[in-house]
């Protein structure tokens, strides 16, 4: 009777342990097999967006079954703290942070849920890593590093003539500031003289892009969180002053610039989203899972804007004109 006892309290335990660990990071949640994930956007916009949808597309193309915990801090700070604490309480199998800011927020709160990030220009200048090709923590994702020089190339194609460029961006942004700064050394490199303004929040866009605009050739604007969700008010500026705005992402140029060589932020996305089933299926780790890069880049020019403006479109560039709906 006794070794029976022993038995059962034995099988009792490994049930315990099976079931624990099954729980665990890695592995289903739910007795459904059913994954539980959040996610957690900075604002609202088009790029991030497509982002989250790419994410989602990518884990169902994997055959994750996953729910997902969707929350978006409206570009608020302590909102974005308020979720990522919601996450941690809520032990949710991983979380996909969708910008430098979200990212930021998690981490700060967990260093045991798998977090992959997505919309995110440089993990390791961000602090999100040890390095980009080790990231040695619970942090992992794929960067939005766009090809600068080449934007800055296509302008002067745009532009030949081109003396001044005004760079503008929210100095809050970690991505935003990184790419400004690499944006002027090709500039100045090209004989470009620079005009930088910076702001703070998007109530500083009228009055700083307004006084750029009055000094400058033209505008080129970094993929910006602030600026994305302004471009309406750039646009009008664009056209009041007659300064042409290149942004450098596709939906920021749709929303009232003139062209760009951008990244597919939905394509970005599901490429998070295929890291995170890698992970979820336990055949990766954050930690020695290097940052990927993205690998989709593509010509897009607003028809509209280069019409309202007057600019002569180079003939290699005629097959991309697009007009928004």
């Amino acid at each position: 009777m006794k070794k029976m006892k022993k038995l059962l309290a034995l099988l009792l335990i490994t049930a315990l342990i099976v079931g624990f660990t099954a729980c665990g990071n890695g592995s289903p949640a739910g007795n459904d097999g059913t994954f539980q994930i959040g996610i957690i956007q900075l604002m609202e916009h088009p790029a991030l967006d497509a982002a989250r949808e790419g994410f989602m597309a990518a884990l169902e193309s994997e055959g994750i079954s996953a729910e997902f915990d969707y929350q978006n801090a409206q570009g608020d700070a302590p909102t974005l703290s308020t979720i990522a604490q919601r996450f941690v309480n809520n032990d949710v199998d991983l979380i996909l942070a969708i910008a430098t800011g979200s990212a930021q927020a998690v981490a700060a709160e967990t260093q045991e849920i798998p977090i992959v990030g997505t919309a995110i220009t440089d993990y390791e200048v961000a602090r999100l890593v040890d390095s980009n090709e080790a990231p040695g923590g619970n942090v992992t994702g794929a960067s939005d590093m766009n090809p600068i020089a080449e934007q800055i190339a296509l302008i002067q194609e745009f532009m030949p003539e081109i003396g001044t460029l005004g760079i503008v961006f929210s100095s809050n942004e970690p991505n935003s500031v990184i790419q400004a700064e690499i944006a002027q050394g090709v500039a100045e490199s090209l004989g470009i003289e620079v005009v930088v303004g910076t702001v703070t929040n998007v109530n500083d866009v009228q009055q700083v892009t307004t006084s750029i605009a009055n000094q400058v050739d033209a505008i080129y604007i970094p993929t910006d969180n602030t600026y994305a969700n302004a471009m309406s008010l750039v646009a009008q500026i664009s056209i009041d002053t007659n300064t042409p705005v290149f942004g450098a992402e596709p939906n920021m140029v749709m929303g009232g610039g003139i062209a760009t060589l951008g990244i597919d932020y939905f394509d970005l996305g599901f490429q998070s989203g295929r890291m995170a089933a890698q992970i979820l299926r336990g055949e990766a780790e954050p930690a020695t899972m290097p940052i990927q890069w993205a690998e989709n880049f593509s010509y897009t020019v607003n028809g509209y804007m280069v019409e309202a403006l007057g600019i002569t479109v180079p003939e290699r560039f005629l097959e991309y004109i697009q007009f928004s709906d």
